[in-house]
């Protein structure tokens, strides 16, 4: 069903990433894929995102659409350009964002020491443009990702824009936490410095500041929204959740299924049925060092962070080995956790093969080629992993939890003789559960009809925006038509 926007409504988005022209997670991936299936529902969406190198070097004949030359204390400016199908506004500062490194991390790895004041950059230029508009364009409501846009309804209420927010928590483990005395520099009202707005145990919170003064909140999986108002999950702000629940909605994620579709993928031997991954198989084993073996080749592309019970999946390993699975894995993060998988794969030749770093074409010869995706994870918001995997006929192996519990069916008994399971879920947190699973994948993978028939549902199984699309523009109509008839 299409939910039509009256004319004249806009959206402007605000993010630190968005694919394909920035891109750490999942969360690029979902700014950058929401204006098109939007667009579906009437919607307009222009993004505001920072001027990276990255960014600008894409940006082919940008047009300046506002000057702002004290946006807290350095020179900036709004720059518009279509890139990639994509309508964006650039934050042009190149005191914050024309560096080397990560969109995060300098080139060592650790945090920007002026994080808080490039991204409280970027919500003081969305308000502005709230505000003001530019060249006489006006977003009718604002869409804000995570932590690094939390504060930009504080800075809206400060510039007398009025237009309802809707803030989504991608993970919010991340809060953007900076200290008391960073409240002039990144000028802030020292009102909203209390246990309702952005206080946080003495700091600010740019993502508590989202959660208390955003309109409206959403969340990236049905799942992931009833465990935020845990202690489990909430990280310190189920408390806040909880006080808001009535506001907070969980809207599962989608992927670009144009990007995605392992018909038409020039990355990769293309294929429309599981057994069209065979060459696929092979080209990865090649790429990868691995030999021929009498069970699963398993994949894992992924941050290796603690979140992602990477650690888990090494204690699990041997269970796997045994039974002649083998293991590819792409990802980079944690010093220690990249050094131990490379000394897995040094101790385990031909079996588990490791490439550490970011490689977008890579990723999708390994969803094409491996047999299974693991993903382990403690705890996942939405994850979009499973979703490429399904959509390549990889069966998931996921731990029950967020966004994974609502989007991969185990395969029980009665799932597999219903016809919809597509895939395996084991409980979190548990080596002895993912070894379970992963003897479980084992098992299914040498009955090759029934495994093909589990690859067959995956690969049907519904992946896009198509349902979700709907939910964002229910959410969106009902927002600024109540703001509507408030004024």
């Amino acid at each position: 069903m299409t939910v039509a926007a009256p004319q004249g409504r806009a959206i402007l988005a605000v993010a630190s990433e968005c694919a394909p022209l920035v891109k750490t997670g999942g969360l690029a991936d979902v700014v950058g894929a929401l204006p098109a299936a939007l667009q579906t529902q009437g919607w307009a969406i222009r993004t505001l995102i920072p001027g990276y190198r990255t960014v600008l070097a894409a940006a082919k004949r940008p047009k300046t659409v506002l000057t702002l030359p004290d946006l807290l204390g350095t020179k900036a400016r709004i720059l518009a350009v279509k890139v990639a199908g994509l309508d964006l506004l650039i934050l042009d500062a190149p005191d914050l964002f024309d560096r080397d490194g990560s969109p995060y991390l300098d080139a060592t790895g650790d945090d920007w020491p002026d994080n808080d004041l490039r991204f409280a950059a970027l919500c003081k230029a969305a308000a502005l443009i709230a505000a003001d508009g530019v060249q006489g364009w006006v977003p009718d409501l604002l869409h804000l990702h995570d932590w690094q846009a939390g504060l930009t309804p504080v800075y809206m209420a400060e510039a007398g824009a009025e237009q309802p927010t809707l803030l989504t928590i991608h993970n919010i483990a991340f809060h953007g936490l900076t200290p008391y005395n960073r409240l002039k520099k990144l000028d802030l009202p020292m009102s909203g410095f209390t246990l309702d707005g952005f206080e946080y145990y003495s700091h600010i919170s740019a993502l508590k500041a989202g959660l208390t003064q955003a309109t409206a909140l959403t969340t990236v999986s049905p799942t992931y929204a009833h465990e935020l108002m845990t202690p489990e999950f909430g990280m310190g702000l189920e408390g806040v959740l909880k006080a808001r629940a009535h506001k907070l909605t969980g809207v599962l994620n989608g992927i670009d299924t144009q990007t995605w579709d392992p018909v038409k993928d020039p990355a990769i031997k293309r294929f429309s049925a599981p057994g069209g991954k065979a060459a696929n198989l092979r080209a990865l084993r090649a790429e990868f060092g691995l030999v021929k073996s009498d069970g699963p080749l398993c994949a894992v592309v992924s941050r290796l962070t603690d979140q992602k019970g990477l650690d888990l999946l090494l204690q699990a390993l041997p269970v796997l080995l045994e039974r002649g699975g083998q293991i590819a894995l792409l990802g980079s993060g944690d010093r220690t956790l990249e050094n131990a998988w490379l000394n897995a794969a040094a101790a385990h030749p031909g079996h588990v093969g490791v490439r550490i770093g970011y490689d977008e074409a890579l990723s999708h010869r390994i969803y094409a080629g491996a047999d299974a995706v693991l993903v382990p994870s403690r705890f996942e918001p939405c994850g979009l992993t499973q979703l490429y995997a399904l959509r390549y006929g990889a069966l998931p192996v996921v731990a029950r939890t967020g966004g994974l519990a609502d989007t991969v069916i185990h395969a029980n008994a009665a799932a597999i003789a219903a016809g919809c399971a597509t895939g395996l879920a084991h409980s979190a947190n548990s080596v002895a559960a993912l070894e379970n699973a992963l003897t479980e994948l084992c098992t299914l993978w040498r009955h090759k009809p029934t495994y093909a028939r589990l690859q067959r549902n995956a690969m049907k199984h519904p992946v896009g925006w198509e349902a979700s699309a709907p939910l964002y523009a229910a959410l969106y109509a009902g927002l600024v038509d109540t703001c509507e008839d408030l004024s």
